[in-house]
Formats: structure tokens, C-alpha cells, sequence
């Protein structure tokens, strides 16, 4: 918390958390940007199950490529991210699958994709 917490929402309220050891409420977390959803008490489970779907939705490699760039990229200026993304070896992967091809043919003819991991 005290090397990313200060990255996502900023100096002066991390800080603020972190020198109070203040609590946060999850509302407060939410609009912070660090909790993606607030929802009903004893909801948790069917929300957790609902990020899972979307993301498993997509396809695999582009999900793995994604998590590649953010994290390497975060250890870089942007400028050396944009130009060093397409090196990254789940990106390339993606980049040369038979996901890339299937995704805009799939939206091209409307329907759903048939994600092969490959």
C-alpha cells in the first residue's frame, strides 16, 4: 500500500491515509479509485462472479497481454511504454494470434468471438 497507494490516488490523500492510518470507508474507496464497486451487503459473491464473466468474456490472451503492458509499463515513463508495448512478450503473442484475427472479424460480423487462447 505505501508504494502504490500514493501511484492510483494521489499524494496528498494517500498520505493523508497512510500518516492517520484512517479507514475508508468502501463508498469513499470507490470514489477514491481504488475499490471498482460498492454493492449490497451479502452481494459481494454475484459481483466478484460478474467482473469474472466480463473478463473471461474477452479474449485470454488479450487479457494477458493487457496485465503485461499495465505492469511493465508502470516501471516506465509512458513514453517508453508506448514505444517498448508491442515488444512485451504477451503482447507480441497476442499480436501474432488467432484472438487478433477472430476479434474484429467477429465484431465485423456480429457476432459473438470464438476465443482460442492461440
Amino acid at each position: 500500500g505505501l508504494l502504490r497507494l500514493p501511484r492510483q490516488i494521489g499524494m496528498k490523500q494517500a498520505m493523508g491515509m497512510i500518516l492517520t492510518g484512517r479507514h475508508v470507508p468502501a463508498r469513499e474507496g470507490e470514489a477514491l479509485g481504488f475499490v471498482n464497486e460498492v454493492v449490497p451487503q451479502g452481494q459481494a459473491l454475484e459481483a466478484a462472479i460478474a467482473w469474472a464473466e466480463r473478463i473471461l468474456a474477452l479474449s485470454p490472451m488479450s487479457i494477458r497481454a493487457s496485465k503485461e503492458v499495465v505492469r511493465r509499463g508502470l516501471e516506465m515513463t509512458i513514453a517508453e511504454a508506448y514505444d517498448a508495448q508491442r515488444e512485451f512478450p504477451a503482447a507480441r503473442a497476442m499480436l501474432g494470434s488467432e484472438d487478433f484475427v477472430e476479434g474484429p472479424r467477429a465484431f465485423a460480423e456480429k457476432r459473438k468471438p470464438n476465443w482460442k487462447g492461440r
